[in-house]
């Protein structure tokens, strides 16, 4: 239930959180130009009610749209929620944010299903023909039925949620709130509470009243601050103490909230803390009529302050300090009468795990489900290659029923299950497979995260004798098929001193273009694809290649090899056997397969990495 709470809570901020760009633009203009503001302007204020209504639902719609179906789906969602605005009566009805957050996956979805079903039926030639006629023809259609049923329904929704608010806040009971939105917070579920629940309806109290309380509620950075300066007067390790000056500054003034966390999972009973702060918070906001004009995001000090009218700015400010104060006699007491051995690296080693977990970037959920594993680099054809064949040689004993294969980072295909990629490619691994789980790494060989990984890909019962059989066949019949000599005498270097990391990438190069592989433009692209992301694999070995745009400089398949016996520095560790590789199409994983294979054999790696002996070395590798 936690991870499907927490699935849903991801894909609810992954519609707002690219957006909150324009969200800070209209909470600007809002603050700045409205009669109240702090630069009244009549003109300029004249942008905002066309913000709140047209540009914001049509952001998170299309965002949305794009994680279920891509860049067709991003537009059948825009398309879709003019549908739902114009269904309310435009800028005179209610804000369509909660709208634009049905709409937009929605969309995306019906037009992922059609595509599926065209695709063995396209006809040759009429491609973009049915494309373009497609997304606009069933998106009128989804516009109709937002205006006559998505828009009112959503309507009458918003209407509840806001009359529960204001209810709660009649009563004196909206400070209760703070009694699950802290713990949620530790649970990284704050993100979506903020921007896919407190948003929309903070949007429509600020069209009404100028202002909401509803964007005071889980972005205020004082309760955390209290539990900071807590640990900092009073913890008994010194670690923690000397670390927490540093997390007062990242999280009172760079909005970084989960700074705190660690802290208060070292001693879950801290928890109490910024709850009972922030419900003094909440009570003083409410008593006094405070509000902000907009998101405050990141929520640090400064963005709250600005998001704040002109004439309610001490009283903010106060509740602020008020917070900070409570939550900070509160942790102080609990943590002067509690003793933990629990240090500060410990929970942020947990917190760090809760995070992955709640981003989809760590552990594997319903592992037994799993069918389709990628490993995705750059270009798709080397660091990835070997990495998807080492993994699949281990894992395929135990899940035999598992395909694992390599990629592009851009092409990862709609039906993979896991991505492994390197940390600096994760961004555009989410836009490329937003539904797959991302697992992160820094080398493809020999990576902490990759033994993970197989644990818990791993640890079930063995799949059917007809899924083994099945694999077993396949992988037979992989061998026995044609091979060709892609790595020759010319082309393998031995003994050679140790050069820089750019000289050594040029030599494998030039082996390559030297024996009518590549023109000679590819090795500067090789340079190129080495200054994007580290081609270094791990256990002394590195495999620069060309990026995906030099591919049509490759002439033929074909792999160099160099040997440093000393090593070249590739940054963190040395290489001692730098491959050069240009491949057409997958002529060359053969090779890569016996490469990773001598991975597994201690006593051939190192003598690989040492001999003299070139016909050995195309032996081993033929």
């Amino acid at each position: 239930m936690k991870n499907g709470v927490q699935r849903f809570g991801k894909f609810l901020s992954a519609m707002v959180m690219p957006n909150i760009g324009a969200f800070i633009a209209w909470g600007f203009i809002t603050a700045l130009f409205i009669p109240d503001g702090w630069l009244p302007n009549e003109q300029l204020a004249s942008i905002q009610p066309y913000m709140l209504t047209y540009l914001l639902p049509a952001l998170i719609a299309f965002t949305g749209g794009k994680l279920v179906g891509g860049d067709r789906g991003g537009v059948m969602g825009a398309i879709a929620v003019m549908g739902t605005i114009a269904g309310v009566g435009g800028t005179e009805g209610q804000p369509m944010l909660m709208g634009a957050m049905v709409m937009g996956p929605f969309a995306g979805w019906i037009i992922k299903k059609f595509d599926r079903f065209m695709e063995s039926r396209m006809p040759a030639g009429f491609e973009m023909l049915i494309n373009n006629f497609s997304v606009g023809i069933i998106g009128m259609l989804i516009a109709i039925l937002g205006y006559y049923v998505i828009g009112p329904v959503m309507t009458i929704i918003l209407s509840v949620l806001t009359a529960g608010v204001d209810v709660l806040v009649n009563n004196h009971m909206l400070p209760l709130a703070a009694i699950f939105i802290e713990p949620a917070k530790v649970l990284f579920l704050n993100n979506a509470i903020n921007h896919g629940i407190f948003t929309p309806i903070g949007a429509e109290q600020v069209k009404e009243a100028g202002q909401s309380i509803m964007y005071m509620l889980e972005a205020n950075p004082g309760p955390g601050l209290g539990v900071l300066l807590a640990y900092w007067m009073f913890a008994k390790d010194k670690a923690t103490k000397d670390s927490a000056p540093g997390a007062i500054i990242i999280h009172f003034f760079g909005g970084i909230h989960e700074i705190y966390f660690p802290y208060v999972l070292m001693n879950p009973a801290v928890i109490v803390a910024p709850i009972v702060g922030n419900i003094c918070a909440i009570t003083w906001f409410s008593l006094t009529g405070c509000g902000l004009k907009g998101p405050a995001s990141p929520g640090s000090i400064i963005a709250f302050m600005a998001m704040a009218p002109k004439n309610k700015m001490i009283l903010i400010f106060i509740g602020v300090l008020l917070a900070a104060a409570v939550s900070f006699a509160i942790a102080s007491v609990i943590i002067k009468a509690t003793s933990t051995t629990a240090s500060i690296e410990e929970a942020q080693a947990e917190v760090a795990d809760r995070k992955a977990q709640a981003k989809g970037l760590a552990a594997v959920s319903n592992s037994e489900s799993v069918r389709k594993v990628i490993f995705a680099c750059d270009a798709g054809m080397g660091s990835s290659a070997m990495g998807a064949t080492k993994f699949r040689n281990r894992i395929k004993a135990a899940r035999p029923d598992i395909e694992v294969k390599n990629t592009s980072v851009d092409n990862i295909p709609s039906d993979c299950d896991i991505a492994v990629v390197q940390s600096t490619l994760q961004e555009r691994a989410k836009s490329s497979a937003p539904q797959a789980q991302l697992v992160t790494i820094e080398n493809f060989l020999n990576d902490p995260a990759l033994d993970d990984l197989y644990v818990q890909l791993t640890t079930l019962d063995a799949p059917a004798d007809k899924a083994k059989d099945d694999v077993e066949k396949a992988v037979a019949a992989a061998e026995m098929s044609a091979k060709k000599d892609v790595i020759v005498k010319d082309s393998i270097l031995l003994k050679q001193a140790s050069v820089t990391k750019e000289e050594a990438i040029n030599k494998a190069g030039e082996l390559l273009v030297a024996c009518g592989a590549v023109e000679p433009e590819y090795v500067e692209a090789m340079q190129e694809r080495e200054r994007m992301v580290s081609t270094y694999m791990g256990m002394g070995i590195a495999i620069p290649h060309g990026t995906s745009q030099a591919k049509g400089a490759v002439k033929k398949t074909a792999i160099s090899m160099v040997q440093y016996p000393e090593g070249v520095d590739f940054g963190a560790e040395k290489a001692q056997l730098v491959f050069g590789i240009a491949g057409i199409g997958d002529e060359h994983m053969d090779l890569l397969a016996k490469i990773a294979k001598c991975l597994d054999d201690p006593e051939a790696l190192e003598k690989l990495k040492t001999t003299d002996d070139i016909d050995w070395i195309l032996k081993t590798l033929s």
